[in-house]
């Protein structure tokens, strides 16, 4: 009888009690979202706790029977990098926690290829890669990735003439001749297409851009001299079913991307791309009665054929045709003009079209089978000079990727086609040379934390024999998330003034070339640190700073200092080099505030004879900024975007020129306002040039004797020098080529983008 009674309070104890403790615990809700939407099946849990659950499809998620105590909450998922915070629970507690995570693109997980041929992840890559996204390419929308480029650290959009616009790109100061512009990995880009390249692909069809700054001609042969920009198409996994996104500018600038994938069949599916920019509004701010922005009309269309193989093997083929008709100059100019010399105008047709494809054989070893083919027709006048030139290049690698042991190896052959004629004085006849090559690499895993990778290239070029050009790069991850990189390597380039030099072609001066031209060399030096810093409140940093140094012999540059009314090319009897420091810093803290900022300090100069002097157009230091917030409640985001430019020597006309030998300090800012509270939608809108910033400033004029273009009323000596007269007390010729930034001023913008998924 005793027992019975004891075990009936027994069970009554026990029920008490786990009544009681039932009644102490407590409950975590809310929802998991990044910045756009909610995150399905997110894992949630308390740390040393069997306590777990998942968000749904809505991203919302609910966590109960919790003690009282104090408990770190983690949630991970993948594609979001793992969060983190410390909570308290009280006594039958209901707390709502809205938990907002940040994308490991954030966290430097993305792949990159650019640096070694090789998928690899951005933190492993032995050579530094830096990766933008098409979300940075929205931060400050722009007609085309050459403008965009404008708010990349240490990376500058040159504007090389005041009239037809035309330009290229610097790397470290470095001129744009120097830099290969890639399309999925092919070098299709250089020379005469370089910034045709770099405008038409719709940013809904980008993957990422990546920028390898210092050589890369052992893995890319000539124009990877000073580094290199890779345009990263989707694939058809990643690209949405349609997206538009179009914009205008109060200057009259109108934009439009279209993209859209289509499922041809269980194995075939193809992305297509369309964008046109059209500009047709007469404006002369600066009262030169010439253009400040050259009228276009542009059309690029882009098609990608995706193929799925057994095994996965790869298989994809690209092809994309694209069309301009751009014009600058004198406001009475007509397309009845060109050509003439009545009245001046620079008009250029541009056609161009590319193919390229990838395709993996089916054998058991890793051989990719990789081709391009580019044909660019440029039907232009500059004044009364024509210029009528076609270039073809074709491509085609094979590469045998193979690990054995600690060795991570890539062989290669590649054959390179070039044709190049134009009407010129300097092109006797065409230009035709095919140049194969051999290249191998090898990374080595010397211990868990430090890698060594040995590179060769070797190319034979019949106009200069034998080339080499070896690589090195050694990584150590000093900690989880440290990295310490040294990177050195060679470069070569052979030239062709009139693909890269437009102010050879604008009239103004007389060309001369004083020698046969030998190969440009490069030898560059980096030492990069990288760190990422997780704080416990959800704040997230990336620190990333490089010492560079790169050293040109045989370096063609243009001389426009000895004689005023010529530029004058030979190989430089010394040695130019390019050397500094740059940084980037990246924070993302939990409140949605961003921001990065960039600075690069550099010395670019040539010594010849004994005397040194800074590079023309070369700044000495330069900055970049986005402060980006997002006001989540209203569903809008907030972008201030920046530069700052040092200044830089320019091209003057001798000491009687009343233009400045050096620009100011100048800063081009943007502001833009991103509403995202419609499904599917995104309206956006802001302002260009804040502070209205326009070369003129400080300046009595920016395009020498622009009232006599054709140099009738100059009066020259018997040997060809200007004499001052009444007209032209300074001793001036007609002269567009005194330009380092755009002559665009201050405007508004507003766009909408569309996106089906």
């Amino acid at each position: 009888m005793i027992k019975k009674i004891i075990h009936i309070v027994s069970i009554a104890l026990i029920h008490l009690t786990c009544s009681f403790v039932q009644a102490q615990t407590s409950e975590i809700h809310g929802i998991i979202s990044d910045d756009v939407a909610p995150i399905a099946f997110a894992n949630l849990y308390l740390e040393g706790t069997t306590l777990g659950t998942s968000s749904d499809e809505e991203g919302k998620y609910i966590l109960k029977n919790i003690p009282q105590g104090k408990y770190k909450l983690k949630v991970t998922v993948l594609g979001y990098r793992d969060f983190s915070k410390t909570i308290s629970t009280g006594q039958n507690e209901e707390l709502n926690i809205p938990i907002r995570l940040v994308a490991s693109t954030e966290q430097l997980e993305e792949t990159v290829v650019t640096g070694t041929l090789k998928s690899v992840n951005r933190y492993d890559s032995p050579v530094p890669v830096e990766v933008y996204s098409p979300t940075f390419l929205k931060k400050n929308p722009t007609a085309s990735i050459f403008e965009a480029l404008q708010n990349v650290n240490g990376v500058r959009p040159q504007i090389n003439c005041n009239v037809c616009n035309t330009g290229d790109i610097h790397i470290n100061g470095l001129e744009g001749p120097y830099t290969l512009v890639l399309i999925d990995g092919m070098p299709i880009v250089s020379g005469l297409g370089t910034v045709y390249g770099l405008s038409g692909i719709p940013n809904s069809l980008i993957e990422q851009i990546e920028i390898v700054k210092g050589p890369a001609s052992s893995l890319y042969g000539s124009e990877a001299v000073g580094g290199l920009i890779n345009i990263i198409t989707k694939s058809a996994l990643e690209a949405p079913d349609f997206a538009a996104d179009a914009f205008l500018t109060g200057w009259g600038e109108y934009n439009l991307d279209i993209g859209a994938k289509i499922d041809i069949s269980k194995k075939t599916d193809l992305m297509l791309g369309l964008n046109y920019f059209n500009y047709d509004e007469l404006i002369d701010n600066n009262g030169d009665n010439f253009t400040d922005l050259t009228l276009q009309d542009r059309i690029s269309v882009f098609q990608k054929w995706n193929f799925q193989r057994k095994e996965n093997r790869i298989f994809s083929l690209a092809g994309r045709f694209f069309y301009e008709d751009r014009w600058g100059g004198e406001l009475q100019w007509t397309p009845e003009s060109r050509g003439g010399d009545e009245i001046y105008g620079e008009s250029i047709y541009t056609s161009r079209w590319e193919v390229l494809g990838k395709y993996q054989l089916p054998v058991k070893e890793k051989l990719l089978l990789s081709f391009s083919y580019n044909d660019h027709a440029q039907n232009s006048v500059y004044g009364n000079i024509p210029y009528i030139a076609d270039q073809r290049i074709g491509f085609t690698q094979l590469t045998w990727d193979k690990k054995l042991g600690s060795h991570d190896v890539l062989v290669g052959s590649s054959l390179r086609y070039n044709y190049y004629d134009d009407n010129t004085t300097a092109t006797v006849s065409a230009d035709e040379v095919v140049i194969p090559s051999l290249f191998v690499q090898d990374e080595i895993s010397l211990a868990k934390k430090h890698s060594l990778l040995l590179g060769m290239r070797y190319d034979y070029d019949k106009r200069h024999g034998n080339i080499f050009t070896p690589r090195t790069a050694y990584r150590w991850k000093i900690k989880n998330n440290d990295i310490l990189r040294l990177n050195a390597g060679t470069g070569f380039r052979v030239v062709n003034l009139f693909t890269e030099e437009h102010a050879a072609l604008t009239g103004a001066r007389d060309v001369i070339v004083t020698e046969e031209l030998e190969p440009e060399r490069s030898f560059n030096l980096n030492l990069n640190y990288l760190k990422k810093i997780y704080a416990d409140n959800g704040t997230f940093a990336i620190i990333d700073a490089t010492l560079f140094y790169t050293n040109f012999s045989n370096a063609i540059l243009p001389d426009y200092d000895t004689n005023p009314n010529q530029i004058i090319y030979d190989n430089l009897n010394g040695k130019s080099v390019s050397q500094g420091v740059s940084a980037n810093a990246d924070l993302v803290f939990p409140s949605g505030f961003k921001f990065s900022l960039g600075a690069t300090f550099q010395d670019v100069r040539q010594t010849e004879n004994g005397v040194s002097q800074r590079q023309i157009l070369t700044e000495s230091y330069t900055g970049t900024w986005n402060f980006g917030y997002n006001f989540r409640n209203l569903k809008l985001n907030v972008d201030y975007t920046g530069n700052l430019y040092g200044p830089m020597r320019l091209p003057t006309l001798g000491e009687n020129d009343p233009r400045s030998d050096f620009s100011p300090v100048w800063s081009i800012q943007n502001i833009q306002f991103t509403y995202k509270g419609l499904t599917n939608f995104e309206f956006y809108g802001g302002i260009k040039n804040l502070l209205d910033w326009t070369p003129n400033r400080g300046n009595p004029f920016i395009i020498a004797r622009a009232s006599d273009p054709f140099d009738r009323e100059v009066v020259f000596d018997g040997g060809g020098n200007v004499i001052p007269t009444d007209d032209n007390p300074n001793a001036l010729t007609f002269d567009p080529s005194y330009v380092y930034g755009p002559n665009q001023g201050i405007r508004g913008f507003f766009g909408l983008r569309y996106r089906l998924d």
